[in-house]
């Protein structure tokens, strides 16, 4: 009848009801291919670990830095309130409470603060504020205070800040070496 409606749709009877699914016999099934992860050199993998895994050390490198680098026009007094939050920070990294997207944007922020790159920093400041409020709040306003008083600075007393950028590099490009 051209007026009824279309048949539904049905499945075509199993040719084996009892068997379960499967390649026919005889066939052999292909291995899939390796995953990419597995096929990284050791040197591929430190270098993608050290990206993922920022570290201390050269974080506070460059935060101390900037902060000493102030320590020549700025009044002892902020200068030692910076340092305290700056600690605070440090210890909190050490003991693990710093979760991993917020020592990512710490050691981002550092590379930042080091070339001079003021409005950078600031904004990733901000971020962490937004996005990581409870974990930042007892030592970001250190974070927030050296980012202005290192921008105010002249560029002799910038220099010896920026100068270690490069050795920094330097000594991190040796470390992956040695991985």
């Amino acid at each position: 009848n051209p007026l009824a409606p279309p048949p539904c749709a049905v499945a075509p009877p199993l040719l084996n009801p009892g068997k379960k699914a499967g390649p026919p016999p005889g066939a052999v099934a292909t291995p899939p291919p390796p995953h990419l992860g597995q096929m990284r050199t050791k040197r591929e993998a430190a270098i993608s670990q050290s990206e993922s895994e920022p570290e201390v050390e050269g974080v506070m490198s460059v935060l101390n830095g900037a902060l000493a680098a102030c320590r020549r026009a700025v009044k002892a007094q902020v200068c030692n309130e910076v340092a305290k939050r700056l600690h605070l920070m440090e210890d909190s990294w050490r003991s693990g409470r710093l979760s991993l997207p917020v020592r990512r944007r710490m050691d981002t922020l550092s590379a930042e603060l080091q070339k001079g790159r003021w409005d950078a920093a600031d904004d990733i400041h901000r971020s962490l504020m937004v996005d990581h409020v409870t974990e930042v709040s007892q030592w970001m306003v250190g974070v927030k205070r050296l980012i202005a008083e290192t921008r105010n600075l002249s560029p002799e007393l910038l220099e010896p800040l920026q100068k270690d950028s490069s050795l920094d590099k330097l000594w991190r490009f040796h470390q992956d070496l040695l991985l």
